[in-house]
This record gives structure tokens, sequence and C-alpha cells, in this order.
């Protein structure tokens, strides 16, 4: 014997909410919007055009779905037709991707959100689930919602740059061999700074500029075409020095954020990377 099962028996919709139990995630997730005082969403609020969806709602439906891990607009569109709880939520309202979008990229949004954030707060401290003098972690590794793929190792930017440093130094010894530019530092052993490679390029600008002048003056063809050929090679030149001042720059900006670290991610600069049982690295 099986239970009842007929597709073709008309039945009358119930309502959803008795569907979702009392204690789910979209449930608080209401209770915390619902929290927002209403005159928050007054700047929302217009006399023209079409009407708008409610922020309200919006609100619920975005954050309900990233407690789900989804963030793709489209996505979210799905699960308003597929989702029960997102159904509840919107109280069957669609809202297209566009919509969505639109809504979470508005600058409005952020005051609600940081009011947002100070109601999760203090239903929090009220339900006892943190304490309000201090938060803190006792060492606890935890994973961060990083994307995998934007590691920076420590090891690499050090090879890179020690292999800039010495191509760097060769190009200036040779610049100054070859009278292209004067002298600009002593020590030639040690490696170039920021100052130092912006200033080689500032000569090579002027060196550039003189070898036009030059050519605008000279009238004979076959020295014209001896100057232009020299122009060549130092433009040449300041386009390498260009990538070595670009690449510097950025070397001790990812130096600044690693600190004392072996690595961090690009989308999170707190999150350090590390091997995991299952690594997809």
């Amino acid at each position: 014997m099986y239970k009842n099962y007929n597709m073709t028996q008309l039945t009358l919709p119930m309502e959803t909410s008795v569907l979702i139990p009392t204690n789910d995630i979209s449930r608080h997730v209401n209770d915390i919007v619902e929290t927002i005082p209403d005159n928050e969403f007054d700047e929302f609020r217009h006399h023209r055009g079409a009407t708008s969806y409610h922020p309200k709602m919006m609100l619920k439906v975005i954050l309900y779905a990233y407690t789900q891990s989804v963030f793709s607009g489209r996505k979210i569109e799905k699960m308003l037709n597929d989702s029960i709880r997102m159904m509840w939520l919107s109280q069957n309202q669609k809202p297209s991707y566009k919509t969505i979008n639109r809504f979470r990229v508005n600058p409005k949004v952020d005051a609600l959100l940081e009011s947002l954030f100070i109601q999760f707060y203090s239903q929090c401290v009220k339900q006892n689930l943190i304490d309000d003098k201090a938060i803190f972690i006792d060492g606890t590794k935890i994973e961060a919602n990083a994307n995998r793929y934007t590691f920076v190792w420590k090891k690499s930017i050090q090879n890179h740059e020690s292999k800039m440093n010495e191509d760097s130094k060769a190009l200036y010894h040779e610049l100054v061999t070859n009278k292209i530019i004067p002298e600009i530092k002593e020590d030639h052993d040690n490696e170039l700074t920021k100052e130092e490679i912006d200033l080689i390029g500032s000569h090579l600008d002027k060196e550039i500029e003189d070898l036009n002048q030059h050519i605008n003056n000279e009238k004979c063809t076959k020295t014209r075409k001896q100057i232009r050929l020299k122009r060549t090679k130092i433009k040449k030149y300041k386009k390498q020095i260009n990538d070595y001042f670009e690449r510097k720059y950025r070397y001790e900006f990812q130096k600044s954020i690693l600190k004392d670290r072996n690595s961090y991610s690009k989308t999170d600069h707190d999150a350090t990377f590390m091997r995991m049982k299952e690594d997809h690295m």
C-alpha cells in the first residue's frame, strides 16, 4: 500500500509560513529586519512613476540568500521562484535580478546595513549570545570566505623583487656607462629606491625631449634617421624604467600588507592562506 499521491487532484494553496519551522534562519532574518524603524526607509520613498518594491522585502530576500551562500542576482531571482522561504519573505513578489542588483548597490542601503548591524548586535547582547564588553578569538583558525585563487605569497614577492632589483641596477649602470644619464648615487651596489628610479625616468624624459628638438631642427635626412634610432632606444629604456617603478611600488605595497605573514588574499587582506585537509591549490 502506498501513501496517497495524485497529481490531478486540485488543492488549495497553503499559507507558506505554516511550512517554515519556528527556529528557521529565514524567521530570524525577518525578525531582525523588522526591528529597523520605519523612518529608516523614508529615503527610498518616491511619489513619481511606478510603485517600487518595499526595501524591507528586498533586504530580507538578499540577506537570506547570503546566509545560503547565494550572491548572484540571477540565482537570487531563481530562489524567489523555487524556495518556500524566499516566497514567504517576499510574499510571492518576484523582483528581477536587475532590480536586486540595483537595490544592493544603492548608496542608501549603506545606512540601512549600519542600522541593521546595530540591531543585530543589540539582539545578540540581549539574548546573552555575546558579551558587550569584549569580543576576542582564542587563537582559533577560522576559514575565510575569500577566493582561494587570489593568493599573494611572500616568497614569490621576494624572488620577483630581487630579480627586478638586479635588472634595474644593470640598466642603471648601462645608462651611466653610455652617458645617457648622470650618476645619481655613489654606492652602485645598493638597490635603487622608488625615488631614484623615478629620477632616472625624469632624466630619460628630458633626453627624449632634447632629441625631439634636435630632430625638428636637423635638416639632414641621414642625421635625423640616426637621431630617431637613438630616441627609439631611449624610449625602450624609459618603458623599462616605468615598469620597474610600478613593480617597486606594488612590491612595497604588498609587503606592507603582509608584514610578518607569509601570504594574504587579494580580496581579503586579513586572510592568510594555509593548507587544508581538502586543498584545491
